[in-house]
């Protein structure tokens, strides 16, 4: 269920038999021909198209995230640790007053790793309460599912290309981008990253066939789904 579709009155009646809702965390970065909210709009989409067959609310996706590396590419918006880290601590202590005890944060954007820590932390000032924090797109079977298809595949390259992250008008380009050495991005600052990556891509083709792309999707919403069925303590 979308939480923007919702009323609060909706949300009281789920509560009164079930204690489960999701959270998709992304980021407003560059990801060179594709759309900026990329990591937010996967991260909702693969929220959404899981807890719907089980009815669970998904709420509206945080669309900021910790993406220092492209601050010299306009429209990259990138927040400091602790202020992702409030906000995550306000969002679930906001959560847990309304009566959610099972919480699975679907993050799309790896900058947002130290939200790991962040939850963790909140979670033992707040006994009753389990926060889960899935990486939809190196979950295991997702990442199986990326190597089978073609090993040459990180940011911005053909894993990220979906229907709905595409830009209108944009053409991807037919040629594989060499992958890049992350090693190279170490020690260095925002407009030299610029220089070295050119169009933002770290390597790889740039689209695959839709086939595929739906083969990845049924997977990473699938493996998405049993985390917010099941497991829960």
């Amino acid at each position: 269920m979308k939480v923007s579709a919702m009323n609060w009155q909706q949300i009281e009646a789920w509560l009164a038999k079930d204690d489960r809702a999701v959270v998709p965390l992304g980021s407003t970065e560059q990801h060179a021909q594709l759309s900026l909210s990329t990591d937010t709009l996967l991260a909702e989409h693969v929220s959404l198209d899981a807890a719907e067959p089980l009815g669970v609310p998904v709420f509206p996706a945080i669309a900021y995230g910790i993406t220092p590396l492209f601050r010299a590419y306009p429209g990259t918006v990138c927040l400091r640790v602790e202020t992702l880290l409030a906000l995550m601590r306000d969002v679930l202590d906001s959560l847990a007053a309304a009566g959610f005890r099972r919480i699975l944060i679907v993050n799309g954007h790896g900058g947002n790793s130290p939200a790991g820590s962040g939850i963790a932390e909140w979670m033992g000032g707040h006994p009753g309460v389990s926060v889960r924090l899935h990486n939809w797109w190196n979950a295991p079977r997702v990442w199986a599912k990326v190597q089978e298809i073609d090993p040459n595949a990180s940011h911005a390259s053909w894993m990220e290309s979906f229907a709905f992250t595409r830009v209108a008008g944009v053409t991807p380009l037919e040629t594989p981008k060499p992958m890049l050495d992350l090693t190279r991005l170490q020690g260095i600052d925002p407009p030299a990253i610029r220089r070295l990556l050119g169009d933002g891509s770290f390597g790889g083709r740039y689209q695959r066939p839709d086939s595929e792309m739906d083969a990845l999707w049924k997977v990473a919403v699938d493996e998405t789904r049993e985390l917010i069925a099941s497991g829960w303590l």
